[in-house]
This record gives structure tokens, sequence and C-alpha cells, in this order.
């Protein structure tokens, strides 16, 4: 190729990529515009929708429109980022492109032609063009690069900053109060009846839940001891937690339970194997956890954080501790959505201590008695919805994922301190999922999930074993763990087997993902449930699909397997339980009576579920 013909090809090459520059940049600019005419936090229609749900709770056609709307909504808004930051690596590859092609361009031109005589005012009318041309592009480019940026974080002014309590803090021993209850509920099905009156909230409103897109967390990841490791004793073992269910998704927050005898059907209605319900004083959408004879939930609203301990055999509330008095503590809490709330993490024990954290940012630790132990405040969580990460306790610590719109970072604590034992910094974005145990090769991992990592931690020292880039969008489900495999997945994303050894991906899916439950493995099977009502059960080991159902309404609450069957809630408080097998065999269908969306827990023959009013107890 001559220099002719370099030199027509380059400017060919310049032309095109000035014209897909300039396009991309429009395309930009009106996307841009288009984002910035609608808010992605409310929708007047959805509104409409609900407040009309609010007069008709029962019509069942507005709450199946108001979910589609939410869906259409959402995945709208989710495609709409997409193509800006796609659109903005588009623009910025199409400038090189073009910038390059003109360098050449002018290069070649120079070599093989001669100055042709034109007039001094033709040259400048030429420069004086060229410049506006150059002027008009870069003013295109950098309004398309700025509508990019502002698009991309639209999001983040969502959350505001709450206001912090006094520096004055009372002793510990000042600030207990253990409110002591000597209340009986309701015995349903027994041979005793005494009334119970307790207050309803009414239909939960629908929220709507758009994806975060939060700057990105430029922190390395380090690994900082702020204490020496402190040489307490007496820690939990495999077998304790096994034989109670101290966390959510019971023992290790892997979903799988080793009771027998669980019942599989009742009825709300009638009493049916219920054998009895407790109200609960405030609300909150943590699930229940279990030591030996006392259930543990927790609530709050604006005025106060409580923490709830129950009688498991007759129901009766034994105490209530309250979360106050608290340094740091913001005096008014932070701004959360209503599907969120300020109390959703659930609780975790070690069978001498009880430990919750709320939305305030504020981790409490009870005795089994009431006593407030100690009291930690970790600042407020910079998270739009709310926090809703739960706790686990494993090694004499007390473990937390705390994952923000600021960054992201691992905690340890020392369960009976609760001075820091580790913290190590997290190269993730905001997370509402929870940590997950596994022992691979002899040693506990604590695995958690958030956008774009999924990664593996050394329980004794918060050292990141291992990560992988896998995840986005807002991470919500926890991780599975099964045989030495670990199994995550999020809507708009994908689903992936990873091997915790070394992080690589063993395969990968994306037909049907999760949004807020999380992904169940054991025995050879993977269970999936989806937002929008789907149930389903794949080959653990390929990812081969073995059966779907699809129950027709929302599905929050995480799959749970007790006693060789599958247990499902959704949020309307129907139970479906199934046989774990590669064929779909649906055993029972079980409506609770009231709206819950919480996740069950199981022990000694009975299921513990909280429903939006109550705790239950169902038992044969």
């Amino acid at each position: 190729m001559n220099n002719t013909e370099k030199l027509k090809l380059s400017e060919n090459i310049a032309v095109i990529a000035g014209i897909f520059s300039i396009t991309v940049a429009l395309l930009l600019l009106l996307n841009f515009w288009q984002v910035s005419k609608s808010d992605p936090i409310e929708s007047k229609a959805l509104i409409a929708l609900v407040d009309r749900l609010k007069q008709e709770p029962n019509n069942e056609e507005l709450k199946v429109e108001i979910r589609n709307f939410d869906l259409l909504a959402r995945k709208a808004y989710f495609n709409s980022q997409w193509q800006v930051k796609t659109g903005a690596y588009l623009l910025l590859f199409g400038a090189i492109i073009l910038a390059f092609a003109l360098r050449v361009y002018y290069s070649l031109k120079a070599k093989i032609e001669q100055p042709d005589i034109v007039l001094e005012n033709e040259i400048a009318s030429r420069i004086l063009a060229q410049k506006g041309i150059i002027i008009v592009g870069a003013v295109v480019l950098a309004l398309a690069f700025g509508a990019s940026f502002a698009t991309v974080n639209h999001l983040n002014y969502y959350n505001v900053e709450s206001e912090t309590a006094g520096s004055g803090e009372k002793s510990v021993d000042e600030s207990i109060q253990v409110i002591e209850v000597g209340e009986v509920p309701k015995q349903v099905g027994g041979s005793t009846e005494q009334n119970l009156t307790s207050e309803t909230s009414g239909p939960v409103q629908p929220e709507i839940v758009f994806v975060e897109n939060s700057v990105e967390n430029e922190a390395e990841t380090v690994v900082k001891s702020e204490v020496p490791k402190l040489a307490t004793t007496g820690g939990i073992t495999l077998a304790d937690v096994q034989k109670n269910h101290n966390s959510f998704r019971g023992p290790l927050g892997q979903g799988v339970v080793a009771h027998k005898n669980i019942p599989s059907e009742w009825d709300g209605a009638t009493g049916t194997n219920i054998l009895w319900k407790s109200p609960i004083p405030k609300h909150g959408y943590n699930s229940p956890v279990i030591w030996g004879n006392k259930v543990f939930i927790a609530g709050a609203d604006d005025s106060s954080r409580e923490v709830y301990c129950y009688n498991r055999a007759d129901g009766k509330l034994l105490w209530t501790g309250v979360a106050d008095n608290i340094s740091g503590s913001p005096a008014k809490p932070p701004k959360v959505t209503e599907d969120t709330g300020l109390s959703a993490p659930s609780l975790t024990t070690d069978g001498k201590r009880v430990f919750a954290i709320f939305g305030t940012g504020d981790v409490i630790a009870f005795d089994m008695n009431g006593k407030r132990v100690w009291a930690k405040y970790l600042g407020v969580p910079d998270n739009h919805y709310g926090h809703s990460s739960s706790l686990i306790t494993w090694a004499n610590k007390l473990l937390i994922q705390y994952d923000t719109n600021r960054g992201g970072k691992a905690v340890a604590l020392d369960a009976a301190t609760g001075e820091v034992v580790w913290e190590t910094v997290r190269k993730s974005k905001v997370s509402w999922a929870s940590p997950v145990l596994a022992e691979i090769d002899g040693k506990y991992q604590l695995i958690l999930t958030a956008d774009p990592i999924v990664a593996g931690y050394d329980v004794e020292t918060g050292e990141e074993l291992w990560s992988t880039d896998c995840m986005m969008g807002e991470v919500g489900p926890s991780v599975g763990y099964s045989d030495g495999v670990v199994y995550a997945g999020n809507e708009y994303a994908i689903l992936v087997a990873l091997n915790p050894k070394d992080g690589s991906i063993i395969w990968e899916n994306d037909e049907y993902l999760p949004e807020a439950s999380s992904p169940l493995a054991h025995d050879g099977l993977l269970i999936i449930a989806t937002s929008y009502g789907v149930l389903v059960c794949y080959d653990a080991k390929t990812g081969e699909q073995f059966w779907e159902h699809d129950v027709g309404t929302t599905l929050y609450s995480s799959p749970m397997i007790a006693d060789g069957k599958l247990f499902m809630m959704d949020n309307d408080g129907m139970m479906r339980v199934y046989e774990f097998s590669k064929e779909m065999k649906l055993i029972s269908e079980n409506d609770l009576g009231e709206i819950a969306g919480t996740t069950p827990a199981f022990s000694d023959g009975r299921i513990y579920i909280r429903g939006d009013n109550n705790l239950y107890c169902i038992g044969k």
C-alpha cells in the first residue's frame, strides 16, 4: 500500500470514527436527559398502585400488577445504566481511534502534497473552521462523558447523613435495661387458652427496589489487628450449632439443619399444628435464632431498638433487651426503606451471649438472661435501603459483613468484650448479603459476596484467601456451600459455582437468578429461588437443570433443608414443602395466616416462623 492509499484509508477511518463518536455522544446526552427527568427511587404510577392496594389489601390481581410493574421498572433502569456504561467505553474507544487516524492522515499528507498557494484570508478561514469543529466536537464529547458519570452515580444521593449523639456514655452497668415480661401467649390447639391482644400493622406496602450504582471502592485490601488476639476460651463446636439453630439459615449459615420429625402440614386459620403464637412488640425482618430452650428475634422503630427472648416451649416472652446509651450512636436513625427497616439482620448466639446489629450501626451483646454485656457503634451504614447483613459467630468471634456505599469491610469482634480482633478492608461496594462459614482444607473460611466479588477470609486472621470478580448490581443473596464448592448468584449478574481453594469458576448459568433469596446446596443438588416466584433445582456439579416450579408469588425467604425435605416460604406467608430430590414433588402448601417473608428456624421436631405480627411455633 503506497502513501496515497494509506492517506485515503486514514481519512476514511477518521470520518467513520468521528461520525461514530458524535453519534454515541448524542445518544449518551439523550439518555442522561431521560434518566434525569425520572427518579429511579419513586414512580408516580407505582405509588398510585400502592395507595390503591392500601384500600384493597386483598386484591391479588393488583398485587401481581404491582410486582410486574416494579420488575419492568427495575429492568428498564438497569438496562439504562448498562447502556450508559457501555456508551462511555465506546465513546472513549471512538475518540482514541479518531485521534490516531487524524494524526496518521496529517502526517502522510505533509509528506506527499506540496502546499497550495492560497490567500492569507483563506488560510485564516480554514484554521478558524477547523478550530470551530474541534471545539464543538470537544464540547459534545465532554458533555457526554460528564453525563455518563452523572448517570452512573445517580443513586448515591439517596442516603442521608444522620446526626450523632453526644459524647457522654453511661457505664455498662448503668445502661442495662431489661424488661421482664410475665405475659403468656395464646395457646392454639392446646387444652388451655388465654386471650392475648396485640396491635396489627396492616398490609405491608410493596417497595420499589432499584439497582445501586455506587462509586467503586479504591481501597486496597488490608488486614489490621487493632488489638492483640484475645485468649478467650469456650468456643462453640460444629456439634453445638448443629444441635441448635444459632444464625440466619442455621448451622454455619448454610441452610441445612440436622433436626428430624419436622412437621410438613399446618394451618394458621384453623390452628392445626400451631403449638403457640406470641406477639412481637416491634417490627423487623430478621429470622428467629435458637439456643437450647430460647428463641431470639429483634425489632426496631425510630424510637428504640430491642432484642426479644422467648421460651421455646410455650412462647412466653422472657425478657426484652434495649440497645440504648451507645457512645456515638445517632440521635436520629438513618433513612431506610419500609421493606428493610432498622432491624433486618438476624441475630446470632454462642450459647453464652446473643448478639444483634441494627440499621443505626449499633452492635450489642446480652447474656442469656438479658443482662447487657457490651455494645459498640460501627458508624451509620451508608446504605440507601438499610443495613441487612446478618451476624454469625465462630471461634469466640462475632463476624460482621459491613459493606456500604463507601466501601466494604469484614470485622471480627471478640465475643466476650466487643474489642476488634481483626478488620479487613474489601474491594467491594454495598451488599445486603450475609456471611457464611465453611470448613475448607481443615480451616474455617468466612465467605462473603458483594458487587463485584465473592471472597473467602481466614476466620482467625481476616486474611483474604481468594477473591473472584463475578457479581454486579445490588447483591442480596448470601452464598451456598456444599462438598467443597461455593455457589453465588445475583439478579442481572450470573449464577456461578466456585472453587474456594483458588476462586476459579467451575460452571456458570444466567437463566434463573436470585434477587434476595440465597442459594441452597446439599447432597448434589442446588436450589435457587427467584424474586418473581420460580423455584429451580440444578445439578450442583454441572449446573444442569432438573426441575422448576412457578409458584406465582414473590420469594424473598431463603430455602431450607430439614428432615430430608425442602422448605420454601413465600412473602404472603405460604410455606411449600417439597421432597428434596431430582424430581419436583410438592408435598404440601401451608398458610400461616399472616404475611411472612422471613426464613424459618428448626429445632427438635418444630418450626419457628416470624410473621409480620407474631412469632409462631409449629409442631405435631
